[in-house]
């Protein structure tokens, strides 16, 4: 009698043992369910923080350019702002802005005037000169909305006697951008940039001007590509 009631308390004894190692393994089990789903949360909170930063980033930029291709009335062949890109022709300054585009995703603006530019290069040059002479300030048919959306502006155009366009100083006196970074790029015949970073840094005296612009020569916008990721890879866009 005695014996059975040992072997007895034996059994079960050794039940409860194996009952509370079962709960123990089922807790830690849980535990680490509970851990990996936490963990695999929060990495993929974390990637969808990262992709709408990355988007915020991409939409806060603008690329705004003046091309005579788009303010002449002229098609693409007998106009000489244009050229041959990837066997499509384009005005010089907007192909560079759809490069910069394809680089940085930025939403492009093309400034546009009422006055119709002469197509022909000779009368263009001319007419420039005489803008300028005037100190003119064609009037702009085009307006950014909701400027205040962008903190980071690429600004592009030719390069005219020395000087940006007289439709760029219109540009910069309908608009105030102060705290945003503005970002130069131009095409050119040989005068590169010129004195007109420092034009813009006097005319937007309260915004961030990068003088670390891009700029080609005309004849070799076509071929510019990869200069553009380059420069946009150093300027860290």
């Amino acid at each position: 009698m005695k014996y059975q009631i040992f072997y007895r308390i034996i059994a079960s004894a050794t039940v409860l043992v194996f009952a509370l190692t079962g709960c123990s393994q089922a807790e830690k089990s849980a535990d680490v369910k509970s851990t990996h789903d936490s963990t695999n949360t929060m990495k993929s909170t974390e990637k969808t923080d990262s992709e709408s930063s990355s988007s915020e980033e991409k939409n806060n930029i603008l690329i705004a350019y003046f091309t005579v291709a788009e303010n002449s009335g002229v098609d693409a062949a007998s106009s000489a702002s244009y050229s041959d890109v990837n066997g499509e022709e384009k005005g010089r300054i907007r192909a560079l802005a759809y490069m910069i585009q394809a680089e940085t995703g930025g939403e492009l603006f093309s400034v546009q005037t009422s006055v119709v530019y002469p197509a022909d290069g000779r009368e263009l040059i001319d007419y420039a000169d005489k803008e300028q002479s005037d100190n003119a300030r064609p009037e702009l048919t085009s307006h950014i909305e909701n400027l205040d959306t962008y903190d980071i502006i690429f600004v592009g155009y030719p390069n005219w006697w020395y000087d940006m366009p007289q439709a760029m100083y219109s540009f910069f006196d309908e608009y105030d951008f102060s705290g945003k970074t503005i970002i130069p790029f131009n095409s050119h015949n040989g005068s590169r940039f010129s004195d007109t970073i420092e034009t813009i840094q006097e005319l937007e005296p309260n915004a961030h001007i990068i003088t670390d612009g891009f700029t080609v020569n005309e004849r070799d916008v076509s071929d510019a590509a990869d200069d553009i990721a380059e420069w946009i890879d150093r300027l860290g866009y």
